[in-house]
């Protein structure tokens, strides 16, 4: 049997010495490291060792009791949570490590909350017991109010033979039958354990132990129970199907697309059919390769289960479903950030764009873009750790030095009321019109599209070409030339030409009406917003409110617990960025925030950002709102506000 397991965690709750531990304990290595002496088998960067956080997830096998198993070590920083949600999409079982000294900390909500979003059957490990101030109770308390009502300790129990009585009773309730049949007839340990395994495989209960990592306290037990409890099935028999979690590319230069097989197998030479986002490609796998740390085997097939990585694939990405599974992944953790690349005058900036594309297509949350008016490079991050660390990688991979601008807030733009927006594209042997209905949509719900157009005006093949250029870019808007978000367009009619009309005209007359469209509207600037959840001392809570309000956050009635408070609501990025170390010091380090960029929201000082913009909107050609028709056989523009007067839909 193949599973694969993924470590999750908060940056210091000991998730690499588990990885550790686990691989030295089922033999994969012959000595344990330690991050702070800088040789873990996992955390082989030199990034890594200097900073002692893990910032790639890598993977590690191990066999234990005829089970192999594929272990992933995520990244613990909020900065570099990206790369941790990617390797989720490939999880068969996940392990959440929590401090027994520092509890439920910021990150290990987030953790939570995704592994759940994508169904991911998770147990808890509770690190660090032999700590001054550890105590497991209070965080499995923990785990109750603040993750799962459905997390049972099962740490001194055993599970196929008696399990304790409070063991028996947890898995009855759970279990309308078994409670029943417990009414009834009272326990039996086959019954119940195999009822247990349904529960957890079934993502309905989440059990927990406990143990030392650096110690190796609890580890055999941890290990003993996971195998018991975890079961897959995959389907050797069916045709190949896989997902794409992560790219890379070794010291030659070979990009390497890492896979975890989830149908058939897979032989070298075979050719794989997947989407690139603009067509279907198909490519013959060149290698596959079994990665263990950073060494790896070539073997000549993998089949479901397998994770592995393959040479010869050109343009698959993360996320990407291969063979017969089609549906891409969708990752919702976004950066709120921007920065600008700086580098050395005399570099060609070509290059130095084609370094950070290659560093791009390993991590997509970058989304490196080129301005091309500028000339200047962009790309979006989590925090200013990364932007570190991103500042080593460029220098140790391409030998350049390059440093990056301030972070800014990415804003994004919609309107809030309903116009029409108009545009005709007809310079000579050209012709195209569009009307489109432009409305506001709900808050984060991106830009949609649908038609009424009658096919007397334009055929079913022409609408379609029509959504299809609305969709193919993002579109600016004209506050500052942030994206544009939130929109309803629907397409009202148009006109085309038996004769004149050809390839393109379509996507200028449409991007002519969506652009006249805004002139017309109200537009208002969004900004992102985290939604945050905090824990502090009940004698704290004013302070922490003040400093919310402060902020322009908003937030709910707050919970209370003993002496402890809990907080949630919104807060803008651009307020509250800054924000950890005071609520650290103000804390004493035993409050907790977790802050997760939640969507976007009115901007709370849209003119104060509007006047340090300055944005023309006037002035990028590819945005024009003017409309192009034609007399006595020669084009001539028309400007938006005058188009509506030589429109021939109307």
């Amino acid at each position: 049997m193949k599973k694969t397991i993924g470590l999750f965690a908060h940056v210091d709750a000991g998730k690499t010495t588990l990885a550790e531990q686990i691989l030295y304990q089922t033999k994969a290595i012959r000595q344990k490291g330690r991050v702070d002496h800088k040789d873990t088998f996992l955390d082989t960067h030199e990034i890594e060792k200097r900073r002692g956080i893990t910032v790639f997830a890598d993977q590690a096998m191990f066999t234990y009791n005829g089970s192999n198993y594929y272990l992933i070590d995520t990244p613990g920083h909020v900065d570099f949570s990206p790369e941790m949600e990617r390797a989720i999409q490939v999880m068969d079982f996940a392990i959440i490590i929590i401090s027994a000294v520092e509890g439920i900390e910021g990150h290990t909500e987030t953790v939570w909350r995704l592994l759940q979003k994508h169904h991911v059957p998770t147990f808890f490990f509770i690190n660090k017991v032999d700590r001054v101030g550890a105590n497991a109770v209070n965080v499995m308390e923990e785990i109750r109010t603040q993750l799962t009502e459905d997390v049972c300790d099962i740490n001194n129990t055993l599970l196929h033979e008696d399990m304790c009585e409070e063991l028996i009773e947890f898995i009855a309730e759970r279990h309308e039958d078994l409670l029943e049949k417990y009414m009834e007839d009272g326990y039996e340990a086959e019954l119940w354990f195999n009822t247990m395994k349904t529960l957890f495989n079934n993502n309905h209960i989440f059990p927990c132990t406990y143990g030392s990592a650096l110690q190796g306290v609890g580890i055999d037990s941890f290990l003993e129970k996971l195998n018991l409890l975890t079961e897959v099935n995959y389907d050797n028999n069916e045709p190949f199907a896989g997902r794409v979690y992560k790219i890379r590319y070794d010291e030659k230069g070979t990009r390497l697309t890492f896979i975890k097989a989830l149908a058939g197998s897979l032989k070298v030479r075979e050719e794989i059919y997947y989407d690139s986002g603009e067509e279907t490609l198909c490519e013959k796998v060149t290698q596959l390769r079994l990665y263990n740390g950073t060494k790896f085997q070539t073997v000549d097939h993998v089949s479901a289960g397998d994770l592995f990585a393959v040479t010869g694939l050109s343009s698959a990405s993360a996320g990407d479903g291969l063979g017969t599974l089609k549906k891409k992944a969708h990752f919702e953790l976004i950066s709120a950030l921007k920065s600008k690349v700086i580098h050395d005058p005399i570099l060609n900036v070509k290059e130095v764009l084609r370094y950070f594309q290659i560093l791009n297509s390993e991590d997509p949350a970058l989304n490196v873009t080129w301005e091309e008016r500028a000339q200047d490079i962009h790309i979006h991050v989590m925090g200013t750790i990364q932007l570190e660390v991103l500042q080593q990688v460029v220098k140790e991979r391409f030998n350049l030095n390059v440093s990056f601008a301030e972070p800014e807030i990415l804003y994004k733009e919609t309107i809030t009321s309903e116009v029409m927006g108009y545009g005709h594209f007809e310079p000579l042997g050209h012709y195209a019109e569009v009307h489109l209905k432009l409305e506001p949509a709900e808050r984060n719900n991106g830009i949609t599209f649908k038609s009424v157009c009658h096919t007397d005006h334009l055929p079913v093949g022409t609408q379609n070409v029509i959504q299809t250029h609305l969709f193919e870019r993002e579109h600016h808007g004209i506050l500052t030339g942030s994206p544009l978000t939130d929109l309803k367009i629907t397409l009202v009619t148009g006109r085309a030409h038996n004769k004149h009309t050809s390839g393109g005209d379509f996507r200028e007359a449409a991007f002519r009406a969506l652009r006249q469209g805004l002139e017309k509207a109200d537009n208002i600037l969004l900004e992102p917003f985290y939604d945050f959840k905090i824990k502090i001392d009940l004698d704290l809570i004013g302070k922490v409110l003040n400093d919310i309000q402060q902020a322009r956050g908003i937030f709910e009635a707050p919970v209370t617990e003993g002496n402890k408070a809990f907080l949630a609501g919104r807060v803008p990025v651009t307020t509250f960025m800054n924000y950890g170390p005071e609520f650290a010091s103000l804390t004493q380090g035993k409050g907790t925030m977790n802050l997760v960029v939640g969507g976007y929201y009115p901007c709370h000082n849209q003119e104060e950002v509007l006047e340090k913009r300055q944005y023309n909107k006037d002035a990028d050609s590819e945005y024009t709102s003017s409309s192009i028709f034609c007399s006595k056989g020669q084009g001539f523009s028309v400007p938006w506000d005058q188009a509506e007067n030589y429109m021939h839909c109307l």
